[in-house]
């Protein structure tokens, strides 16, 4: 596995692997690699791609009181998994390297990005856009693959890739989660034990909004007061939002679709904001 930092490298690199006549697959990621990004490596490494992975704490998708700073940074572990998963490059960029003194250019989605996690986040749709549009042109990959937990983000993403044309296929990975149940994330590292225990509720609530759809309940409402019923319950646990959506264009559905339609959540647990969904 080559690990590279600086863009002219990661050029040639990708360059000499598309003149061996590979395919590239680009997994972009914030590092803290975890079971989620390990199952997006074979699902790529299974379309027969050679797989380039980025682990950047992008700074322009956070806002000024975010956790920029603190964020997990685990570079020793990041290199093992994707030794271990089969990664042929692993990219390292700094801030510096990405976002040089003067750069001051956005790419902003204006619909889908709008709702949820839009309303409090302004920074992270523009931000995460502008970084990854970025490295698209530093790597032009055949193949983007994204997991399915970070739900608005990846309908910002291929709502921006059809509109922009860009030459390339998503895929699109299922949402892991732990064996207790609480979806994969690098913020569960902030959690303490007792923390965890609490956010679990908001499983239970997605797994009962599921039930109630399979029982025959199609009023989204009913889903939500019965979702928020639950977390409620929990002392630590504050909602920020529970929505039933269209997960290509994130706007609110009334009326159930088996299939076509899905809870997201987002919410505090202390200071620690997680989010989750279910596919109902």
């Amino acid at each position: 596995m080559q690990k590279i930092e600086s863009i002219t490298a990661m050029r040639e690199a990708a360059l000499a692997l598309r003149a061996a006549g590979r395919k590239i697959a680009f997994i972009p990621t914030s590092g803290a690699l975890h079971a989620g990004h390990a199952s997006l490596i074979r699902l790529a490494r299974a379309e027969g791609a050679a797989v380039v992975v980025s682990t950047f704490v992008n700074p322009l998708q956070f806002g000024p009181s975010e956790d920029y700073q603190k964020y997990p940074r685990t570079p020793a572990a990041d290199g093992m998994l994707a030794e271990k998963e089969g990664v042929e490059i692993l990219f390292t960029p700094t801030a510096e390297e990405m976002f040089p003194k003067g750069f001051s250019t956005s790419v902003q989605e204006e619909a889908v990005s709008k709702p949820l996690c839009g309303v409090t986040r302004a920074a992270l749709f523009r931000g995460t856009l502008t970084c990854w549009l970025k490295f698209l042109n530093i790597i032009q990959p055949d193949l983007l693959v994204l997991g399915e937990k970070d739900v608005q983000q990846l309908a910002v993403v291929k709502k921006a890739a059809a509109d922009l044309l860009l030459p390339l296929a998503i895929m699109t990975g299922p949402l892991v989660r732990d064996a207790d149940g609480l979806a994969v994330s690098a913020r569960n590292n902030y959690l303490t034990p007792t923390q965890r225990e609490e956010a679990l509720a908001v499983v239970r609530a997605l797994r009962k909004a599921k039930e109630m759809v399979d029982s025959g309940v199609k009023i989204s409402d009913r889903l939500v007061a019965e979702a928020t019923h639950i977390i409620g319950q929990k002392r630590r646990l504050r909602v920020i939002y529970i929505s039933v959506v269209d997960p290509r264009t994130m706007e609110p559905v009334r009326e159930i679709v088996t299939g076509q339609c899905l809870m997201a959540v987002s919410y505090w647990v202390d200071e620690v904001r997680l989010t989750d969904n279910m596919p109902l």
